[in-house]
């Protein structure tokens, strides 16, 4: 397979492409606002969306693939994915076809262990919280082998129908805040007790903590005994700062051992989607955890609290080939200072990609998103800039890309 050089490229659905028809989506992204590349959900999430161009103005997602899995990839696996209806027609064999004959590049955006109905149908396969409770159906955890052997088979899955990369979303640990849909809490959680609700304690988490020399029961127990003041009505705590100011000792030596998971799975993954001619763009969701809402991201910079998910950026970008960061932030000079800390911290030779949103909640106008494109790819910044998502927002908030790019 020869391997495209991208330098900007849009997040689109198959979904998008069924309902506005694969030509007529490739000739905005990559005509009229300057895209080089698409990047297609090949396996997604439960999700509810409002599609401002879409034939459904709101559309209902399910977790699953948008092709049908090899059965030699998966013969004798615990795990498969569902499958989204379709499927057997390959669509995304089609839009291959399509950007081949234009010269675009095409990127299988993959959603890896955030997967609710997999979760659902094997808890034991899924986080464990300091209570025991195996209370986030969608976080599937990268210490189990069967979830880490899912992981190489989906990516191997997506690398086979020819893109230039596989984008990997989720292949780390999950957050409290994400690991169900429909959630409540009238207990007022603080950023500590947030945080240590969303770690795993199952079996092997804790004995890979114990390999590593740490005391994983008393870790848990004084996650447990901090997360239960708040239960009982006592205040919550900080955790804003950088690991581990915030955190006592043990629990903090705990939540470090989870990085070695984390970028042994990329390093498999990564090695696995080579193997097939392809490569492994890890997607590092921290600007999401931080400004996700608002655009409005506050305390240290992005690359500085990716151990939330038990990622290590320098040690994942030494075993993948691409990073791709979420540049959630209204300020440009925000934008800039949290890619620059990523170019800083990435092992040399790792391409770096910004995904940034060209309309609500953190960018105004046209003008506001050539600006923070220019901040995302200024000097010591990213290699290619990327926007969310075609079929989230109306086509007069996708024209700014155009603006954009052209600047």
């Amino acid at each position: 397979m020869t391997v495209k050089s991208s330098t900007a490229s849009t997040y689109a659905f198959v979904e998008d492409l069924r309902a506005e028809g694969t030509t007529a989506v490739l000739d905005r992204v990559l005509g009229d606002y300057g895209c080089d590349t698409l990047t297609v959900a090949a396996a997604y999430h439960r999700a509810r969306d409002v599609t401002p161009h879409g034939p459904a103005r709101v559309t209902l997602r399910r977790d699953g693939t948008h092709f049908v899995p090899p059965a030699d990839l998966f013969d004798g696996l615990r795990l498969a994915p569902p499958v989204q209806a379709g499927a057997e027609h390959e669509p995304l064999r089609e839009v291959r076809r399509l950007t081949a004959e234009r010269g675009a590049g095409l990127h299988g955006w993959t959603v890896f262990l955030h997967n609710t109905t997999l979760g659902l149908a094997h808890p034991d396969v899924t986080q464990r919280n300091c209570f025991g409770d195996r209370a986030a159906p969608a976080d599937l955890c990268p210490a189990h082998p069967d979830v880490q052997a899912y992981a190489v088979a989906l990516a191997r899955s997506v690398a086979r129908l020819g893109v230039d990369a596989v984008v990997a979303e989720s292949l780390h640990y999950g957050t409290f805040g994400h690991g169900y849909h429909h959630e409540r809490s009238f207990v007022p959680l603080g950023p500590l007790e947030d945080f240590l609700l969303g770690l795993c304690f199952c079996p092997r988490c804790v004995r890979h903590a114990e390999a590593a020399g740490v005391d994983a029961g008393r870790a848990r127990s004084e996650a447990a005994q901090l997360v239960g003041r708040v239960m009982d009505g006592t205040s919550g705590a900080d955790c804003s700062g950088r690991l581990p100011g915030h955190l006592p000792e043990t629990i903090a030596a705990y939540v470090a051992t989870r990085t070695s998971t984390v970028t042994s799975l990329a390093a498999t993954v990564a090695e696995a989607v080579a193997d097939e001619g392809s490569r492994l763009f890890f997607l590092d969701l921290t600007g999401a955890i931080k400004g996700y809402a608002d655009g409005r991201p506050t305390g240290g910079l992005a690359v500085d609290e990716t151990w939330r998910t038990g990622v290590d950026p320098g040690a994942v970008s030494a075993v993948v080939p691409g990073y791709s960061v979420l540049a959630y932030a209204r300020s440009p000079e925000r934008i800039a200072a949290d890619v620059a800390g990523y170019r800083a911290a990435l092992a040399d030779g790792c391409s770096l990609r910004a995904v940034l949103r060209p309309g609500i909640p953190d960018t105004d106008s046209a003008e506001h998103l050539t600006t923070k494109t220019k901040a995302a790819r200024g000097p010591g910044g990213a290699d290619a800039a990327d926007f969310y998502h075609y079929g989230l927002v109306p086509f007069p908030v996708l024209e700014r890309i155009t603006a954009a790019l052209k600047a």
